[in-house]
């Protein structure tokens, strides 16, 4: 209760002016003035507004390039308002710099890395799916013997940082948007199939394809009262569980009222580790 009393004081005494001078401080343009909208003030100030393209790093395997995107330290409110299967609170969390894929894991690197094809659409340029949290660590473990990196799976807490915009981050509903289309493929525009990445409009950070095409495995094992009592620095998740995390909509979700299942940045999902559905896709840390 303290942070938001806190976070609250910030947005109405510091920031008055900048704020009403946007629809009485609804800055992110998503018809209410709420956390997210303090947030996005916060960073506009701080990074003009994140129009600078972010830092990144290309890799190659057997001619096969994917780049990865710097996503800077920073300290963001991780969670939602919205509960669906189990409590996610707004809570403050703090992350240490890392790097995420700009793209999810296409059948191009995975059939480079595993000379195997699990997906249901053909295309190599699309989205790797129909693999189990398993199959990809296992992806994970061949691709650093290839390249003597250490990539890996994000947690969740890095997954939603990375996907609301990281310390650029403008208070979007989606990643990179208010609008769904400008993002995401889901149920309404994908024709009931994934489409090839980078296709939709990336986030602040450069980043494509958070919010649906396919949902991403996560590391962290999945705990319903995990928010409560989280450790502020990079959260890693319960030491135990039955299921895993995955995260981010994909082209099965659907618009229900004013929200899109699954496709919230804050929202979460879980499933059993071995389980393998043509939504299931992943993207790398590092």
């Amino acid at each position: 209760m303290k942070k938001f009393i806190s976070v609250f004081l910030l947005f109405f005494l510091m920031i008055p002016g900048m704020l009403f001078a946007q629809k009485k401080g609804d800055v992110n343009n998503d018809g209410m003035v709420n956390i997210s909208d303090v947030v996005a003030v916060i960073n506009i100030m701080a990074n003009g507004g994140g129009e600078e393209p972010a830092e990144t790093q290309v890799f190659e395997v057997k001619g096969t390039k994917f780049t990865m995107v710097k996503v800077e330290t920073g300290a963001f409110m991780m969670g939602s308002n919205r509960t669906f299967d189990s409590p996610t609170p707004f809570h403050e969390v703090k992350i240490n710099e890392f790097y995420i894929g700009q793209t999810e894991v296409t059948q191009e690197l995975w059939e480079t890395v595993m000379g195997t094809m699990p997906q249901n659409w053909k295309g190599l340029q699309l989205p790797i799916e129909r693999v189990s949290w398993e199959d990809c660590q296992a992806f994970i473990k061949k691709l650093n013997e290839m390249t003597g990196q250490k990539f890996r799976l994000p947690t969740e807490a890095e997954w939603e940082y990375a996907a609301r915009g990281g310390n650029r981050s403008k208070g979007y509903i989606y990643s990179g948007s208010n609008n769904l289309d400008d993002v995401a493929w889901y149920r309404s525009n994908s024709d009931g199939k994934t489409h090839k990445v980078a296709t939709k409009a990336p986030n602040e950070l450069g980043i494509y394809d958070m919010t649906g095409n396919v949902e991403e495995w996560c590391n962290d094992y999945y705990g319903a009262w995990y928010y409560e009592d989280s450790p502020l620095i990079d959260p890693q998740g319960p030491s135990s569980g039955s299921a895993r995390c995955y995260r981010g909509g994909s082209w099965f979700s659907y618009v229900t009222g004013d929200v899109c299942l699954g496709c919230e940045v804050g929202t979460r999902g879980y499933s059993d580790p071995k389980m393998i559905l043509s939504r299931y896709g992943f993207r790398i840390a590092l």
